[in-house]
């Protein structure tokens, strides 16, 4: 029982104003080392552990308007594009849901989901998603191949060094990165998993969204293949590379970017400058992060007509709400947009959990 004290003891001697910067520091490590399980611990969806052995893997598929787009190519340019960076492959009820929103909004185009834990050649897993977004004859379900991602780009070099080191947020700074890489190769629409499509976003074009009055967020983007300003961000991603910050790589690496793009210090509700626009808030962001529970409230219609009215596509904050528990009732503003935009989820969310 006495060592630790030992161990101690070598920290504590010298002035008082030494022993007080090295308490400092050690506390400092310990609260960045709690941080960072917290994180890791929030970050496995624990709903889904509970329901992995018992959902069924296959489900009957919808009858459907008519067939897929006339561009099947998976990567022409015009594509809307969801990715899955890590190794899972049997997707959430959210998950399911952003892909069908957005494969019922855009019948015309081809829905891409890039998924890490896909092999090629290989048929696909069974898993209760993946026969639900398979139904979707827009819908194609494709291996992601990070180093054939990054080949070729500023990120290359970064990548190529990622596993030689150990990083807190590796997972979501992958994802950061393979969303630029991939846009400016291919161009086309990105999107968060944790989105649901209200409307076709065909018309948006090198275009993000605003998160708050300070900061832009890339859960939405919208660019042409080769687009310079993709180009700057993936030069800033290795120039000012910090990934203890958590959104260093994300939200603040454009809104960086987009000021030296733009040559000012502050940004408005939608500017558009040298091609690229950023939208207000309510447009991909109707509930800010803070609010995030407003998901699981209820609401009236007239009331979410009032919220939604400028909305493409609503971020739903899937990180803030994992591991809670929250009484699932039809008057949920989540629930009504499901019902509504992810109709085919929402009815094995009512089934099945």
């Amino acid at each position: 029982m006495s060592r630790p004290q030992h161990c101690l003891l070598p920290l504590l001697r010298g002035t008082p104003r030494q022993r007080v910067c090295t308490l400092f520091h050690a506390g400092l490590m310990l609260s960045c080392f709690v941080s960072i399980v917290i994180y890791w611990h929030v970050g496995r969806d624990p709903k889904d552990q509970g329901y992995l052995y018992t959902l069924p893997v296959d489900i009957p598929c919808p009858t459907l308007g008519p067939p897929g787009p006339h561009n099947s190519t998976p990567f022409a340019g015009s594509n809307i594009f969801f990715l899955e960076t890590s190794e899972r492959t049997n997707p959430n009820f959210l998950f399911m849901c952003a892909v069908e929103s957005a494969a019922r909004a855009h019948p015309e185009v081809l829905v891409v989901v890039l998924m890490k834990g896909l092999h090629p050649g290989a048929p696909l897993p069974r898993h209760l998603g993946i026969s639900l977004l398979s139904c979707f004859p827009n819908v194609q379900l494709l291996p992601l191949d990070l180093d054939a991602l990054f080949r070729g780009t500023p990120l290359a070099a970064w990548h190529a060094g990622l596993w030689q080191r150990w990083e807190p947020y590796r997972l979501p700074v992958t994802s950061d990165a393979a969303r630029l890489a991939l846009l400016w190769k291919f161009g086309g629409i990105y999107l968060d998993t944790d989105f649901i499509v209200l409307r076709n976003l065909r018309n948006l074009s090198n275009t993000l969204g605003t998160q708050s009055r300070y900061v832009l967020n890339g859960a939405f983007l919208a660019f042409e293949r080769r687009h310079e300003f993709l180009a700057l961000c993936m030069r800033d991603f290795v120039a000012n590379y910090n990934s203890w910050i958590w959104g260093h790589q994300g939200p603040q690496l454009l809104t960086r970017v987009f000021k030296k793009w733009c040559g000012t210090r502050s940004l408005a509700q939608s500017l558009s400058c040298r091609g690229v626009t950023t939208l207000p808030r309510q447009a991909f962001y109707p509930v800010p992060w803070q609010g995030w529970r407003r998901y699981f409230e209820d609401i009236s219609p007239e009331g979410m007509s009032q919220l939604l009215n400028a909305t493409y596509a609503a971020h739903v904050w899937n990180k803030m709400s994992q591991g809670q528990r929250f009484k699932a009732t039809p008057q949920t503003l989540l629930a009504q947009l499901q019902a509504r935009y992810c109709p085919t989820t929402h009815a094995a969310t009512r089934l099945y959990l």
